[in-house]
């Protein structure tokens, strides 16, 4: 094992992931996260100060996973096509195609689950949290300003609320997904999205 213990606090990191994802931040003690990884106290708090400290690393490493799957996707839209709409449009299929082969509901997403109980959370990852909504809003936005300047919209359309229905549209196919235990719901709704988004715009190529 690595002299850092890297190791040990990835493990940490993983249940503790799970387990939010499972029963909320309020459900779950310290106590539950040691006994799931098999540690002491002591090794615990040789990582993490507190439950605080830990769910500020979570978040922290949960959104760098997802800026990293954020920015591949426009990587690979961006070499794909040249046209601003369908990269766009690409960008959401790969989303899609990215949920279209889960056998179980989707587990979820921490952003999520730390909203619904933001009074636990200290001002440092509340406002963690906001700014990662708004990164999503403000890159998706840029992308759909690019296609609306080429491709003017049927319908008068607000970008950064469009921009919104992205995270929208995720969220709640991940509550469907679970709810109903129909894994198949998150890449149904992303099409729908896409659909949605290729009809808004008139002369699509």
């Amino acid at each position: 094992m690595p002299r850092d213990g890297s190791i040990t606090r990835e493990k940490i990191l993983d249940a503790a992931q799970d387990l939010i994802l499972d029963h909320g931040f309020t459900g779950v003690s310290l106590d539950r996260v040691i006994e799931r990884v098999g540690v002491t106290k002591g090794a615990f708090f040789y990582h993490f100060k507190s439950k605080q400290d830990l769910a500020r690393a979570l978040i922290q490493r949960f959104g760098a996973a997802d800026e990293a799957v954020e920015r591949t996707s426009w990587a690979r839209a961006d070499k794909l096509s040249r046209d601003p709409l369908q990269r766009v449009l690409i960008f959401i299929g790969l989303f899609e195609e990215m949920f279209e082969g889960l056998t179980e509901p989707y587990p979820g997403c921490l952003f999520a689950s730390y909203v619904y109980e933001l009074q636990q959370f200290d001002e440092e990852t509340r406002a963690y949290v906001a700014e990662m909504f708004v990164r999503w809003r403000r890159n998706l936005k840029q992308r759909l300003d690019a296609a609306v300047a080429q491709y003017p919209p049927r319908l008068e359309v607000d970008t950064a609320s469009l921009a919104d229905m992205l995270t929208v549209v995720i969220e709640g196919a991940f509550l469907t997904s679970k709810a109903l235990h129909q894994p198949e719901v998150v890449a149904q709704q992303l099409r729908h999205l896409r659909n949605y988004v290729e009809l808004l715009f008139r002369c699509a190529p």
